[in-house]
Order: structure tokens, then sequence, then C-alpha cells
């Protein structure tokens, strides 16, 4: 019973120390990778990454406020091919589709209002010629930056 204790103990730590690296691996590739194409919007500092493979579908809900101009970036590893999003209203009603724009890793868009918003994420599909399953970084970065007539406001 004590050896099965110590087998299972040590696999746990092996499991924990892998998410642990590919966990620091996303977040490295986040900040040399899409944090400098956010720009010239600020970066919210919230961290959303995770490693995704071929095939993958992610959701994140996503809450947006009034008078602010806003860039949601989905960036990835270039190994998964042409990531889709999609963007949806609280109701489920389809935003916007980067599809439509050629598999474009942004969407930029202004608000008047708060609003809650659905992102998903999906995968290409492995491929019949790939002999493996890809695997790799997705980070979804929120960047704003203040509409430029309350900017104004705000400096009389």
């Amino acid at each position: 019973m004590k050896k099965f204790l110590s087998i299972a103990l040590l696999l746990g730590t092996i499991s924990l120390l892998s998410f642990n690296q590919a966990n620091a691996q996303c977040k490295r590739f986040t900040k040399k990778n899409c944090l400098p194409k956010l720009a010239p919007y600020i970066y919210n500092g919230q961290l959303n990454s995770a490693t995704l493979a071929q095939g993958d579908i992610a959701e994140l809900n996503l809450t947006f406020y009034p008078d602010q101009d806003y860039r949601i970036f989905v960036c990835s590893d270039p190994i998964l091919g042409n990531v889709h999003f999609k963007l949806y209203d609280k109701d489920k009603n389809l935003i916007y589709d980067n599809e439509t724009t050629d598999y474009l890793p942004y969407w930029d868009f202004s608000t008047n209002q708060s609003m809650e918003l659905i992102l998903r994420v999906m995968i290409p599909e492995k491929s019949e010629s790939d002999l493996d399953v890809k695997e790799g970084c997705v980070s979804i970065l929120i960047g704003f930056k203040e509409k430029k007539g309350n900017e104004t406001q705000e400096k009389q």
C-alpha cells in the first residue's frame, strides 16, 4: 500500500510540473509574440491563455464598459493554423466572425453601454496529412483606450 501511495504521489507531482511548465511557456509566448501586437491599445492586464490542440473549442465570457474603444486579440501559435473565433452577445446572437475577414486575429469595436460577450475560439481540425495532433498556446488579450471625444472633455 505504501508503495502504491508513493507511485501515485510521484505521478501527481510529475503531472503538476508538466502543467506548470506548459503554462510558463504559454506566458513567455504571450509576452514575446502577442503583447506587442496589441498596440496602440492598452493591455487590460488579464491574461487568458491555454495550450490547445487541433479540434479544440474554448469559450470565454467577457465584460465591456461604456465609452471605451476595445481590441479583442486572439493570439495563437502559428503551428495551429487559422484560428477561428466568433463573438456572441449574451442571448447567443452572432456579433462578429473572423472567418469573414480572412481569419484576422483581432476585432476592434466601441461601445456606449456595458455589455457581456461570449468569445468562442475554434482550433482547426487535424488534417489527414498530419501525423500527430498539433498543440500550441492560444492567448486572448483585451486592449482598450478612451474614446477621443471623452479625452477632450476630461482635459477641459
